[in-house]
């Protein structure tokens, strides 16, 4: 018997006026942890959905091979029969539903045409009890944390018997504490002879859990690396983007201006539970020509903070928010962009984009008015201002028509700055901006930064890589539990007071505006 139990053989996947995979290999031996690795745009998730048969056998050239035999799957059915599972970064569950029911979502124990729930819920418990989760069985997902719906994810492809397991991004929307729980988890599954195949942008994670690591660059296969001491971050990451970066964080001293965001008492209650308060009390300035970096632990208001500024989270609120010395009243976000304040959100798939809309539609999304004469939109001042964009961002796609929701996650980032740029804002907020995007594509958006700040735009931005915030904030606010506790200088700041503060550990007394 081979030691692979996977073999991926000369893939070639093409897209209209795109070679996604040139002749790419893979090979993944039985019970290990083999991570895949390259920027956005590499081809790793194209491929896993060759695998996956998402892109059916007929539709790529090349062999897939498993266990010793050639495998020509036409749905993913078939796949997940040869003990293929698959978890997306998005997470594919049912809300509405509960843990038992989303587990066996389409692969029900049926007793005389009936479905047998008492043996779901009995199967059930044995595959929580697997990874950890001791939660019931008739527990509603909408109940469940972002770490533990993970875990409900696992169990979901646990069921299905899976021999080889990818898993695509599945730390990204996780803190620090659930992320190294689910290393653990792999690390168990690894034990039990299944084989994991590990997407992620967090290289530390890569070192941390893969034995063997791929390297794809431009739809290639670049190299496979045993992960030994002689293979480090620097390593990874010239694989990654065929180039050394011997900074990941280009820091440039800014000379900041005067304020143009003061922030006074800011109280904010939480929509969904009226009496309790998301954000108590704050109060901050920002200033022109600086980066203002908001850090914290998830579920420390960060996010509501700046939504709330914007216009776009609670009704409730008390304060006052003086934009360039004038109080500014914003019902909502329309009111704030055109007082120069825009938000870029975490979430860029859900808030940022409209996915089914082309690049230059989603470019000029939030500035009609610019490109509109007699009621109608210039499509020529459309398209110049598009392409104009596209090449100060060095946004790759094959032309502004294309569909959104077919380019990289990095690129697509790029399109929304770009929506924002547009509306020219004095203050932009960017919350989580390189949030499971490359390396590469992370440094260019970090210089983007930099150029906006040094043309006066104040940019807010929050993050929970606490090494982005340190390398690349002038100021930094930390905030735990709705409250700011602290604002630390960057010459003064290092990790561990930051997390401090962030713990609610330390009591800091705040400068007055």
């Amino acid at each position: 018997m081979s030691e692979y139990i996977l073999e991926m053989q000369n893939i070639i996947k093409e897209f209209p006026g795109v070679k996604a995979l040139d002749n790419v290999n893979f090979k993944v031996k039985r019970g290990e942890v083999h991570a895949l690795v390259g920027e956005n745009g590499a081809g790793k998730s194209t491929l896993m959905k060759v695998l996956s048969a998402v892109y059916p056998h007929g539709t790529y050239e090349g062999k897939i091979i498993i266990n010793g035999v050639e495998q020509k799957f036409s749905k993913t059915k078939d796949s997940e029969a040869a003990g293929i599972g698959i978890i997306y970064q998005e997470l594919t569950l049912v809300k509405q539903m509960n843990i038992c029911e989303n587990i066996y979502l389409g692969n029900e124990f049926e007793r005389h045409g009936i479905i047998d729930w008492n043996k779901a819920m009995s199967e059930t418990k044995k595959i929580l009890n697997e990874v950890g989760l001791i939660e019931s069985p008739d527990t509603k997902i909408l109940n469940l944390g972002i770490g533990k719906q993970q875990l409900v994810e696992i169990s979901k492809a646990l069921s299905q018997n899976v021999n080889i397991l990818i898993l695509d991004e599945p730390t990204a929307a996780l803190n620090e504490d659930d992320s190294e729980n689910l290393l653990n988890i792999i690390r168990k599954l690894k034990k039990k002879g299944i084989s994991c195949i590990y997407i992620s942008h967090k290289l530390k994670e890569i070192k941390a859990i893969a034995d063997t690591i791929t390297i794809l660059r431009d739809g290639k296969t670049i190299e496979t690396y045993k992960n030994d001491e002689t293979v480090n971050l620097d390593k990874i990451i010239t694989g990654m983007v065929g180039r050394e970066m011997t900074q990941l964080f280009p820091r440039k001293e800014h000379t900041p201006g005067e304020v143009v965001l003061d922030v006074e008492g800011w109280t904010v209650y939480n929509p969904e539970v009226p009496d309790r308060k998301a954000i108590d009390n704050v109060s901050f300035n920002a200033r022109k020509g600086e980066i203002l970096g908001i850090a914290g632990l998830m579920g420390a208001g960060r996010t509501e903070l700046m939504m709330s500024l914007f216009g776009a989270y609670g009704v409730n609120r008390t304060g006052k928010v003086i934009i360039d010395g004038m109080e500014a009243v914003v019902k909502g976000p329309r009111d704030s962009i055109e007082k120069g304040l825009c938000y870029l959100s975490e979430d860029r798939k859900k808030n940022g984009l409209v996915l089914m809309m082309d690049v230059k539609e989603n470019i000029t999304l939030s500035s009609l008015n610019k490109i509109t004469s007699m009621m109608r939109i210039d499509e020529n001042k459309e398209i110049e201002v598009a392409n104009h964009y596209v090449n100060a961002l060095s946004i790759k796609t094959p032309s502004i028509e294309q569909k959104t929701r077919n380019l990289s996650g990095g690129n697509q980032q790029k399109v929304v700055i770009s929506k924002w740029l547009m509306a020219a804002p004095k203050i932009l907020i960017l919350d989580e901006p390189t949030r499971g995007i490359d390396v590469g594509a992370k440094f260019e958006i970090y210089n983007i930064m930099n150029d906006l700040v040094e043309k006066g735009v104040c940019i807010i931005m929050i993050s929970s890589e606490l090494q982005e915030v340190l390398g690349m904030s002038d100021r930094i606010l930390i905030m735990h539990e709705g409250k700011l506790t602290a604002e630390l200088d960057w010459k003064e700041a290092d990790q561990e007071k930051v997390m401090a503060y962030a713990t609610g550990g330390r009591s800091a007394v705040l400068p007055v505006n």
